[in-house]
């Protein structure tokens, strides 16, 4: 990868970073730092995404142009409406402008029902539906699950949560861009959301170069691309930190 289109990958990942952390003990100066780290010297991030029990105090930290995305059902995914309910009004009522909702991974047929009871749930919210692709069996079923997600009304498709196994892979996400190209409705409006093991540049340059393939490259947008990630910001800042260094004898 040449240095120019290594540093438009790290502008276009920043833009489109929902800087994340999502880790059991994580406490309000753990949020503090997080959301100062979102408002970086070469630009702020899409968002944050956090608990919803300190989504609250994310709104209030960050500027406006920053969202505030919460996780309901997370991580496991499991089956209980009234639990992913409870968990997305307690994020709209923080103040909150994303939900990144779990789909019921483990048991399709459930997932419908819980989806749009969500959906109804976070009415004018964003929201995004993990698939936990990792955890499905084959193509097939990243496929039937992405389409259950577009039926129910979703913003966004995003791959992981992060906390198995195996997180975003770029097989996963031809296959869920390639749901979101095929449906009239979503084409023009639905995003994508890699998450999970993406650490560097180059692991986002992948995601970059798919989505430009299926969606075309107007989709490199906050509202039609995101990458959730903690750890890819340092290697953003590393690159665009080495393009904005003078060159050795340069005067300026």
């Amino acid at each position: 990868m040449s240095t120019d289109t290594l540093q438009a990958s790290a502008r276009t990942a920043l833009a489109c970073l929902d800087l994340t952390s999502l880790n059991d003990a994580d406490t309000p100066a753990d949020i503090e730092a997080l959301c100062a780290r979102a408002q970086g010297r070469f630009g702020p991030t899409a968002a944050v995404c956090v608990w919803p029990r300190f989504a609250a105090q994310a709104r209030a930290l960050l500027p406006a142009g920053i969202a505030v995305a919460a996780v309901a059902n997370f991580p496991a995914g499991g089956t209980d409406t009234e639990r992913a309910v409870r968990e997305t009004g307690s994020i709209v009522q923080a103040g909150a402008q994303e939900v990144d909702v779990v789909l019921p991974y483990r048991d399709l047929a459930a997932a419908p029902a819980l989806l749009a009871a969500v959906r109804r749930a976070c009415a004018g919210l964003r929201l995004k539906v993990i698939l936990e692709t990792g955890e499905l069996h084959d193509a097939a079923a990243v496929a039937r699950a992405s389409r259950i997600a577009l039926d129910a009304g979703a913003d966004f498709l995003k791959t992981s949560t992060g906390k198995t196994a195996r997180s975003a892979s770029p097989e996963a996400a031809r296959v869920m861009l390639a749901a979101i190209a095929a449906d009239a409705g979503a084409r023009g409006r639905v995003g994508f959301k890699p998450a999970g093991g993406i650490r560097t540049v180059a692991d986002a340059a992948v995601y970059i170069a798919l989505v430009a393939e299926h969606l075309g490259a107007a989709a490199l947008v906050p509202a039609r691309f995101r990458i959730g990630a903690s750890g890819l910001l340092n290697d953003i800042e590393a690159v665009l930190g080495d393009a904005a260094r003078p060159l050795a004898g340069s005067t300026y």
